[in-house]
């Protein structure tokens, strides 16, 4: 049995290899696509009753419905700059070797974007799948996978009392993308 944080961190690693072979522009992108569906999550789960009522009283189906807006967006976001109009534009371009550091490292906040998001939610949906169960809090991994928890983006993008930040960071991406990309 492996355990979760570890599971995490090598999927970071893998996104951040793929970030460094595909470049910073199309890494913020899917940076993008993932501040975009934790603020559409929020928005929905704040604002749309028959999403707070899931919240109560179905936690594996808030659990899926979070995921797929999650996993679509994101999708969206890596397949976009291969699309042959956008492609052509040339801000895509991996030319020195600093385009492909940064792609690194953004491909490291994006899977720990991707995935701390999705630990996120599974954690809060109590971990309703079988074949993952939840840190045993009477182990040195579990506790440490529990810490990481508290420190996963949904914990200080969503939050759940005052406004979350989520908010801010949508109106940040925006403006990047309105400066840098248009």
């Amino acid at each position: 049995m492996v355990s979760l944080n570890v599971v995490f961190w090598l999927l970071v690693i893998l996104f951040a290899l793929v970030g460094g072979v595909r470049g910073w522009a199309r890494e913020i992108l899917v940076t993008f696509a993932v501040v975009l569906a934790m603020f559409i999550v929020t928005v929905l789960e704040r604002f749309v009753p028959f999403i707070r009522i899931l919240r109560e009283n179905a936690p594996e189906t808030l659990f899926w419905m979070r995921a797929i807006v999650l996993l679509s967006l994101v999708f969206f976001g890596y397949q976009t700059p291969n699309l042959p109009r956008i492609a052509q534009t040339g801000k895509f371009a991996r030319e020195r070797l600093q385009d492909i550091l940064l792609g690194f490292f953004l491909g490291a906040v994006n899977g720990f974007m991707v995935w701390g998001t999705l630990w996120w939610f599974l954690h809060n949906a109590n971990y309703p799948f079988p074949i993952i169960t939840a840190p045993d809090p009477n182990t040195v991994m579990g506790q440490e996978a529990l810490r990481l928890i508290n420190l996963l983006p949904p914990e200080w993008l969503m939050a759940e009392t005052g406004t979350p930040i989520i908010y801010f960071a949508v109106a940040i991406a925006f403006v990047f993308v309105l400066v840098v990309f248009i």
